[in-house]
C-alpha cells in the first residue's frame, strides 16, 4: 500500500498477475503496418469530432497521432458530477488488435483507479476487442466513474467508502484538482 494525496491504495505492482499468483497468457497479437494504424486513428479522431457524446473528448498530442489526451466529465447524478478528468491514451503499432495504454492524469479517487492513474477496466485488458475505439473507451471510463466494480478494487479505501455516497463525495471534493487550476 502507498499513500498519495491523503489516501491509501494498492500500487500497480500489487495487482499484476505475477504478484497475485494468477496465470494469464497473453492473447496472440496481430501486427499491422503503421499506415493502417494511422488511418484508423485519423478515422476515430474524425468520428469523435463529428460526434455529439456529452462529457468526452480526445485529441492527439501536438503532432503525434499515437499519443492522445482525453477528457471525461463526471455524469449527472453521480458523486463525480461537476468534475473533469484528463487521461492519456497511448497507441502501439498493434492497435486496434491491442488495447491502448490509458491512464488518468488527473488524480481520481475511485475504486478502480490506483494512485498512479492506472485503470482496472475489463475492456482495456482481457475483454479488449478490435471493434472498440477511443469513443467506446472514454464512454466506458465515464460510466465506470459512477458504477465502479468494487469487488475488484485497485484502491481499497475508495471501495470501502463507496457505500457511503455522502462521505465519498466529500473525499472526491477534497482530492479533486480542476484541470484549469
Amino acid at each position: 500500500m502507498a499513500t498519495v494525496n491523503g489516501y491509501t491504495g494498492n500500487t500497480p505492482a500489487a495487482t499484476t498477475p505475477a504478484a497475485t499468483g494468477s496465470k494469464q497468457s497473453a492473447p496472440p497479437t496481430k501486427t499491422v503496418d503503421s499506415h493502417s494504424v494511422l488511418k484508423r486513428l485519423q478515422s476515430e479522431l474524425m468520428g469523435l469530432m463529428m460526434g455529439a457524446d456529452p462529457g468526452i473528448s480526445a485529441f492527439p498530442e501536438e503532432d503525434n497521432i499515437f499519443c492522445w489526451k482525453g477528457t471525461i466529465t463526471g455524469s449527472k447524478d453521480t458523486v463525480f458530477e461537476g468534475t473533469e478528468y484528463r487521461l492519456s491514451l497511448t497507441f502501439s503499432n498493434d492497435y486496434p488488435f491491442k488495447s491502448p495504454k490509458v491512464k488518468f492524469e488527473t488524480c481520481c479517487f475511485h475504486p478502480n483507479v490506483d494512485l498512479y492513474g492506472n485503470i482496472c477496466l475489463d475492456i482495456l485488458q482481457d475483454k479488449w476487442s478490435s471493434a472498440y475505439d477511443v469513443r467506446t473507451i472514454l464512454l466506458s471510463i465515464q460510466s465506470l466513474l459512477g458504477e465502479p466494480n468494487i469487488s475488484s478494487p485497485l484502491n481499497n479505501q475508495a471501495a470501502q467508502l463507496w457505500s457511503n455516497q455522502e462521505e465519498y463525495r466529500k473525499m472526491v471534493e477534497k482530492l479533486y484538482k480542476p484541470l484549469n487550476a
